[in-house]
């Protein structure tokens, strides 16, 4: 009974996703996420795929994804949906934070 109320709710909540017309998922890879978890995000990204714009934050070169998610193949699909119609910005230099913190 308890699985299929996180089921429905499951369900709501990926539907509430379903009507943003951006995704930001900030600081990917920054915690690693569990199967379930790696699932459910496979799931949001695949569902945004060719229907809503996704901007993705990360500092992990795509061949450390697999680690994030545990399973290579499902990071694999995950990037071939990323890429296929994505854009990529590399940002070298400086973090902002360290230029600006207040402890020199």
């Amino acid at each position: 009974m308890r699985r299929a109320a996180d089921t429905g709710r499951l369900d709501k909540e990926l539907a509430l996703l379903g009507k943003n017309k951006l995704l930001i998922i900030d600081e990917f890879g920054y915690l690693p996420i569990d199967i379930e978890g790696a699932r459910l995000l496979f799931q949001v990204i695949a569902d945004a795929y060719e229907n809503r714009s996704l901007i993705l934050t990360t500092n992990l070169e795509f061949v450390r994804w697999g680690t994030v998610f545990g399973d290579d193949n499902m990071a694999a699909a995950i990037i071939d949906r990323i890429v296929h119609h994505g854009r990529l910005l590399h940002f070298t230099g400086e973090s902002y934070r360290v230029r600006n913190a207040l402890m020199h």
